[in-house]
């Protein structure tokens, strides 16, 4: 089967939808520091930096898209405040943070190295992203892949 070189996808691209809602800065910082255990508003806005407002939208979208929820809890004393918690719809974009990571590492990290490296828990060994295919074979890269319409395709008519 003779594929185009670029398929005529119309709107249905999951990059693009992907990106509508994750493909902004704050909203990357954000789910780092999730990923990192934390989970109140003023400990995001501190790690992240974030203008208030800004972090807010970005919270309240990330929930609305369901990758965050709200999880009240109440200090002594004070009012009720909500923490925000990873769904699994969330933890699912961690290997997309982990990759960003890594290519920052290798083309960004200055001359003393990366400043975080991520181990596995029980061993100690660096964390590695590898793609492989269903069947276990190792995919090295964009020229080992071949694009073809999923079940879900809306191809142009030319």
């Amino acid at each position: 089967m003779n594929m185009p070189s670029r398929m005529g996808f119309r709107d249905d691209c999951s990059i693009e939808r992907t990106l509508e809602i994750v493909g902004e800065k704050w909203t990357f910082l954000v789910l780092r520091e999730a990923f990192n255990g934390v989970r109140r508003f003023a400990d995001m806005q501190a790690m992240t930096g974030a203008p208030r407002q800004v972090l807010s939208a970005r919270l309240a979208r990330l929930v609305s898209e369901g990758l965050l929820r709200k999880v009240p809890y109440r200090e002594p004393g004070q009012r009720q405040r909500a923490e925000y918690r990873l769904t699994d719809k969330g933890r699912d974009l961690y290997p997309l943070l982990v990759a960003l990571m890594h290519w920052g590492d290798k083309y960004l990290a200055g001359e003393d190295g990366p400043p975080v490296v991520l181990t596995h828990r029980d061993c100690g060994a660096p964390i590695e992203l590898r793609f492989r295919c269903a069947e276990g074979h190792e995919v090295g890269g964009p020229r080992e892949v071949t694009p073809i319409p999923g079940r879900g395709a809306h191809l142009e008519t030319a």
